[in-house]
């Protein structure tokens, strides 16, 4: 049974699973659905599109599926999806997708703490920790388990590698390949997120080995060529091929 305060307005044509309380003040628009075990405090805007699994909680001022602000978006249907066990935290916002990709997606197990903002056709992967007032353009994506700081900017397209930690402040228009430390201004490479990957349970033989293709292909003149190298080093390790076609697949070019 769902607990739904009277001063809450909950649209008759959402879909709601079993065990949500929704507090004071929380507006919940038509065309959502909502899992189970959700907690909604007060004040809390859920916008038409949303598409919300179970176990999330979602603080004051928290604002989902909003509308694109994106010039280019005509009022098409499009959706906001989110996984499990979340924690997004107050005046957070996330917007819907556009007709480019028509959904926006945040995985599970993330933590998006306060007044961040997840722009239309992102793509958020799982075990994500985001920082206080960290703003990601359209269609950037984040893999798993990256640590980003407070008020980090990224600009639209750009790809966020897995294992990553960036440094609050930071600003980029290039990709930031996996496992790597990433920071100072401009932003560049500063060193393997050994700290990271450690508490993650990586062995220090696969922290060297992918310390070693860092080394690797940096050190060489032409990306390809040390891309080529690390593969001959190190075959059929999963690491080194992670960070290889990351960087082979990068369209705005990595950070250095």
């Amino acid at each position: 049974m769902n607990q739904i305060s009277p001063m809450a307005f909950v649209d008759p044509e959402a879909k709601l699973g079993d065990n949500n309380i929704i507090g004071p003040f929380c507006y919940i628009d038509k065309n959502t659905v909502i899992g189970d075990n959700n907690k909604f405090y007060n004040s809390v805007t859920v916008h038409a599109g949303a598409r919300i699994g179970n176990n999330n909680e979602f603080f004051p001022g928290a604002s989902i599926s909003t509308k694109p602000q994106d010039l280019k978006y005509r009022g098409e249907d499009t959706l906001c999806e989110i996984g499990d066990n979340n924690s997004v935290r107050e005046n957070v916002t996330i917007s819907r997708g556009t007709a480019s990709k028509g959904t926006t997606i945040v995985g599970s197990n993330n933590l998006l703490m306060e007044n961040m903002h997840v722009a239309h056709d992102c793509v958020l992967g799982n075990g994500l920790i985001i920082g206080n007032s960290t703003k990601f353009a359209g269609e950037v994506t984040v893999d798993d388990n990256a640590i980003i700081s407070a008020v980090v900017l990224s600009h639209q397209f750009c790809r966020i590698g897995g294992y990553v930690m960036i440094q609050g402040g930071s600003r980029f228009s290039q990709d930031i390949p996996p496992y790597i430390i990433a920071g100072k201004e401009p932003t560049r490479y500063c060193g393997i997120n050994i700290v990271g990957l450690r508490r993650r349970g990586f062995s220090n033989e696969t922290i060297d080995i992918i310390h070693d293709t860092y080394r690797t292909i940096y050190a060489n003149g032409i990306i390809k060529d040390g891309i080529q190298e690390a593969r001959a080093k190190y075959p059929g390790v999963k690491e080194v091929e992670y960070i290889c076609s990351f960087i082979e697949n990068s369209k705005r070019g990595i950070i250095r």
